[in-house]
């Protein structure tokens, strides 16, 4: 499904849960992608942004997620994150830490790339989470599955 094998490795981990995907477009932005999604709204999108981080052991990555509508708080994720400094991941770096994946097209599940999940607790107020995986494709799931299976900092990161 898609243009990336994420997309089928995501469905192979909700396999028993629920879970629906659907193809689409080419998105690169969540509005993009709520415009496509019918039945869910842009407040349902989980958006994932990589960041890079410098914390006393060196320079990371990290991925930070929250409602698509919202704004993340740089100020809080560097506390959350102990880090320094923050800065958005570059395109190279996103489609190098992802195997491929082009921004706008990440899902949230940092894990599978080794990376620290930091989530913010308004995503949880939602039944059920919608995301790209890859850029031609949607998952939604339920928020307590996304929770359990990515098992993501809770933390207040966005604005």
């Amino acid at each position: 499904m898609g243009e990336h094998p994420i997309a089928d490795q995501i469905l192979s981990l909700l396999q028993g849960r629920w879970s629906e995907s659907f193809e689409h477009e080419a998105v690169r932005t969540s509005e993009e992608a709520a415009k496509i999604r019918d039945g869910y709204t842009l407040q349902q999108g989980a958006k994932a942004i990589l960041v890079r981080i410098k914390t006393p052991e060196g320079k990371k990555f990290a991925m930070l997620v929250m409602p698509a509508d919202r704004k993340f708080d740089s100020a809080k994720a560097k506390q959350v994150l102990a880090s320094k400094d923050m800065r958005f991941a570059t395109e190279e770096e996103v489609e190098e830490i992802t195997g491929g994946i082009r921004p706008g097209g990440v899902p949230p599940f940092g894990n599978l790339f080794g990376l620290r999940v930091v989530a913010d607790p308004s995503l949880f107020e939602n039944e059920k989470i919608v995301f790209n995986a890859g850029r031609t494709a949607s998952i939604a799931m339920l928020s307590a599955d996304y929770r359990e299976l990515v098992r993501p900092t809770v933390a207040e990161i966005v604005v």
